[in-house]
């Protein structure tokens, strides 16, 4: 039988992994943004305000800034007047992709039944 990593209650109670993943990923908003930027491909800073109703422009920037320091975003700056950034997933943040879909799928299912995703297509009448 194929040794376990966390067989023992010690190393069950702190799975290093998960608490990795929790640590790059556990901000408010975080998972909103990576979604955002997923289904869009690229966002402006406006836009995330926009699309993320409450947050504050500091707090945005803070996560955006630990997106990108952990590799999940590219910040791409554009010279010019009025400043303009955009935001992109990198090959790593892509790579978080199926997870995200599966965290959504999960939510349409068990927290969101009734929930239309008006992004969905329909299908066609027989």
């Amino acid at each position: 039988m194929a040794e376990n990593k966390f067989n023992t209650e010690e190393n069950i109670a702190r799975c290093v992994p998960m608490g990795k993943l929790q640590s790059v990923i556990g901000g408010k908003w975080k998972i909103l943004i990576l979604w955002y930027v997923s289904f869009y491909k690229v966002q402006r800073f406006g836009e995330l305000m926009r699309r993320l109703d409450g947050i504050t422009q500091s707090t945005l920037t803070k996560q955006l800034r630990e997106l990108e320091r952990d590799g999940f975003l590219h910040r791409e700056i554009y010279k010019e007047i009025p400043p303009k950034v955009e935001y992109s997933l990198t090959e790593f943040g892509a790579s978080f992709i199926p997870v995200l879909q599966t965290m959504m799928t999960w939510s349409e299912t068990y927290l969101c039944p009734d929930w239309q995703n008006p992004y969905e297509k329909e299908t066609p009448q027989k």
